[in-house]
């Protein structure tokens, strides 16, 4: 598939039956954090506030920024983030945005071939991970009898990636740019195995030693959780600094309504709200389930 075509196609990981939508991080400032998906990330600014900005790529609102009086910085072991990530349509998008992060002087905290992906790690200056990658295409991937899909952590050769970006000036995330997946530390993994594969309804995908990797219709992740950091952490309290919440977006809204129906069932609260059904995972981590249009 050309590049052309490909970066007008919708990704695979947001055609899925649910897929990951925006985030919604608290910062201690503001206006510095603005700036550095701005300039480093290259999402633009659709929306300000009383308390916050929302940030995004094409008119679509991927990352919202807000802080409170009381924010404190979140512990390194505490649940919440441990990344972001931002999809690239194609592997030319993820190599322009490398050659402008390079020439910004960026540090990076690594990168991977993960084989169904390629990825760059870095952190924003209040401790919130990203990635940014892309995909390879679905029928290079290989999944076994089972349904889950293989993925390993090689090196990614990020000279090779420089050198195949184009040579014209880069001009911020590309416009179908998207979260196609959130990682985030947990306490405990076999709890985040029942509450995302046995309440909302994911597929466990791949497991690693201390992380658990679901997703929806045969994606590699949308979701990932891990105790790396966070082991038997508690529930975040609401004056924490980053993840505060972020939103599921269904395209079958047959299985939203299993889920809510689910979630009666168990007893976990629920709020209606205009955009879609907000509740708290176990770490009290946000999540708004948002009918998608589909």
């Amino acid at each position: 598939m050309n590049a052309a075509i490909e970066s007008n196609a919708e990704s695979f990981a947001l055609s899925r039956p649910v897929h990951v939508g925006q985030a919604h991080l608290v910062a201690a400032d503001l206006d510095l954090l603005t700036r550095y998906y701005q300039q480093v990330l290259g999402l633009e600014r659709l929306e300000d506030s009383a308390s916050g900005v929302v940030l995004g790529a094409g008119g679509k609102p991927l990352l919202t920024l807000t802080t409170r009086g009381d924010a404190a910085r979140a512990p390194r072991n505490a649940a919440g983030l441990f990344h972001n990530a931002f999809l690239m349509p194609n592997r030319e998008e993820l190599a322009h945005w490398l050659a402008h992060a390079a020439h910004l002087g960026v540090q990076f905290d690594g990168a991977s071939d993960h084989l169904v992906s390629e990825a760059i790690y870095l952190t924003d200056p209040e401790g919130n991970g990203i990635e940014v990658y892309r995909d390879r295409s679905p029928d290079e991937w290989r999944y076994h009898a089972d349904g889950t899909v293989e993925m390993a952590t090689n090196r990614l050769d990020l000279q090779a990636l420089y050198e195949a970006a184009p040579k014209t000036a880069w001009a911020g995330l590309a416009p179908n740019a998207a979260i196609g997946h959130i990682h985030l530390q947990v306490g405990n993994v076999p709890e985040a195995d029942r509450f995302y594969e046995g309440i909302l309804g994911l597929k466990k995908m791949a497991s690693y030693p201390g992380a658990s990797f679901f997703a929806s219709g045969a994606y590699h992740h949308h979701i990932a959780a891990n105790v790396w950091n966070s082991r038997n952490a508690t529930a975040r309290t609401g004056a924490m600094t980053g993840l505060n919440d972020y939103a599921l977006v269904f395209n079958d809204q047959q299985m939203l309504a299993g889920i809510l129906a689910t979630l009666d069932a168990q007893e976990i609260r629920v709020d209606r709200l205009d955009e879609g059904y907000r509740l708290l995972d176990p770490w009290g981590i946000g999540i708004t389930l948002v009918p998608g249009n589909a």
